[in-house]
């Protein structure tokens, strides 16, 4: 967007692009959301940032009536896979909290000098400037949205001190903690846990939301682990420094159709990281109403876009643990995975912090190397691939995540026995929110074509049935050919670019609604008697 662009979005004080960018008005020192309700200021004295970090290095502070940091992330760091955009992914995650500015910068393949000039040069601002604006979002969600103890949020934001923290939200917000706190109504916390701390908050997104998400993690949900309903998802996840267990619940009933998160347990130390991936997990952060504009100017999509707007896709809490569930999913169905995975978690330990059902967790790769393999089932070939890979992660020889991009994530994986490209694109897909990949050697992709293509518009109506499986699998167990496409249209769809990810998940769900409604016109067996 360039400046006018920008300035229009302000005028019309569009939701959509809060996040997005930041407005700074020189006279006054405030920079605000572009949605703010204050009176828009004269073109000539707005300057505009990519980031809130770059406001506050400019010596702008936060605006008092609409808190520009109580929005939803940009979207743009999972669409730009250069430097700046895997930093963010990174920072976000909480690795400078962990690592310093020199992990980051290892992560990334630059020297911390590099990777400051970069960043400074593309965001306005350098890594430390980037995580303090982080630490100060996450700080001001807990501080409106929780009753835990100053002290504790500032260790969980990842501040060093109190003082640290009292000193940052005073120059970002201009307010105490506690004058910030007043701002909004707190929701009551828990009791902490000996080691651990329960909490529950709202997570901010931009409308619309389709809730298929939960019916995706739902039907692939690993008894123990995870749960999940048509509206909520839950499990257990083992973060840097210790176990954790967390719920969200959507209630679209409600006024603001909110998505509620509850923590049941975290160190505080992994509050930030869990945040982070629970909003990735759910694709929190993207534009639905630009993906859904560009989807449905595709005619063979337009109509699944229309029955379901706002659709996500759905990430990853755990970059390893989805490489094993990618690997097993291939070539079989989503019940069967689900079965196979059900038996390989008895080689994974206990929870620390079970309940509701949710006590035990995902295997670690070194787990899986040990003693996997004699849980699975299926080729000899296919279970050797799974373990090898196991070993290499659990060795260090393997190691990717939020920061790579796709040509990274081929690199490494491509190599592995058992993975090909579906796999890579999957991945990349979920671990990295890779807006532009298409499966196109996916059958229930095809099938999905099929059913949204022409002369097959009485499927287009059932957009809620369940997704189809995690492979290169048809939703009959079949290959189906794909019908022609007419000749306007390419068959890799590169007319919805750059949401091509999108355009998969709403093909995937057509498959499967294709595959119901097709159920429900087979008639019963009769019962005969003797």
């Amino acid at each position: 967007m360039d400046f006018w662009q920008r300035y229009r979005a302000i005028d019309a004080r569009d939701p959509r692009f809060d996040g997005q960018f930041y407005t700074a008005v020189r006279t006054t020192g405030i920079y605000c959301r572009p949605s703010c309700p204050a009176r828009t200021p004269k073109a000539g004295n707005v300057t505009f940032y990519e980031t809130s970090a770059a406001a506050h290095d400019a010596g702008y502070r936060a605006c008092k009536r609409c808190l520009p940091e109580a929005v939803p992330g940009t979207p743009a760091w999972n669409v730009r896979s250069d430097i700046a955009g895997r930093a963010m992914r990174l920072i976000n995650d909480g690795v400078i909290n962990r690592e310093g500015v020199a992990g980051l910068a290892a992560r990334l393949g630059y020297s911390a000098r590099q990777l400051n000039r970069i960043l400074s040069h593309e965001l306005g601002a350098g890594p430390l400037s980037l995580a303090r604006a982080s630490r100060a979002q996450t700080a001001r969600t807990l501080l409106v949205s929780t009753s835990m103890k100053a002290a504790d949020i500032a260790f969980a934001a990842g501040f060093s001190s109190v003082r640290q923290f009292n000193e940052t939200i005073a120059e970002v917000f201009a307010m105490t903690p506690s004058e910030l706190r007043a701002t909004a109504r707190r929701v009551p916390a828990p009791r902490p846990a000996a080691a651990s701390t329960a909490l529950a908050l709202n997570l901010p997104y931009r409308a619309p939301f389709d809730p298929g998400v939960f019916e995706f993690l739902a039907v692939r949900a690993i008894p123990g682990i995870e749960e999940g309903t048509a509206t909520s998802y839950a499990r257990t996840l083992r973060l840097a420094h210790g176990d954790a267990r967390f719920r969200v619940d959507y209630d679209p009933a409600a006024p603001g159709h909110p998505l509620r998160l509850s923590i049941g347990a975290v160190d505080l130390r992994d509050l930030a990281s869990l945040l982070s991936r629970v909003r990735r997990l759910l694709d929190l952060d993207a534009d639905p109403v630009a993906i859904d504009a560009a989807l449905a100017a595709d005619p063979r999509l337009a109509a699944s876009v229309t029955a379901a707007p706002g659709m996500r896709m759905p990430g990853a809490v755990d970059p390893q643990e989805l490489l094993i569930r990618a690997m097993i999913g291939q070539q079989i169905t989503v019940a069967a995975a689900r079965t196979a995975l059900t038996e390989l978690s008895a080689c994974g330990s206990d929870s620390l912090v079970p309940a509701d059902g949710l006590h035990r967790l995902f295997p670690t790769p070194a787990q899986i190397a040990e003693s996997g393999h004699l849980l699975l089932r299926g080729p000899r070939r296919r279970i050797d691939s799974i373990r090898g890979a196991a070993a290499a992660m659990a060795s260090g020889t393997l190691d990717f995540g939020y920061g790579d991009d796709l040509a990274g994530l081929e690199a490494k994986l491509l190599p592995l026995a058992g993975v090909g490209p579906w796999t890579v694109g999957y991945l990349a897909m979920r671990v990295i929110g890779a807006p532009d990949v298409f499966l196109a050697n996916d059958a229930a992709v095809r099938n999905g074509i099929r059913a949204l293509g022409p002369g097959a518009t009485d499927f287009r109506h059932a957009a809620g049935a369940p997704p189809t499986p995690d492979s290169p699998e048809t939703v009959s167990g079949a290959l189906s050919p794909a019908a022609p496409l007419p000749v306007s249209f390419s068959p890799d769809f590169r007319e919805v670019s750059p949401w091509r990810s999108y355009a998969t998940m709403h093909l995937w769900r057509a498959a499967a609604a294709a595959q119901a409604a097709a159920r429900t016109r087979i008639p019963a067996r009769k019962k005969v008697t003797t």
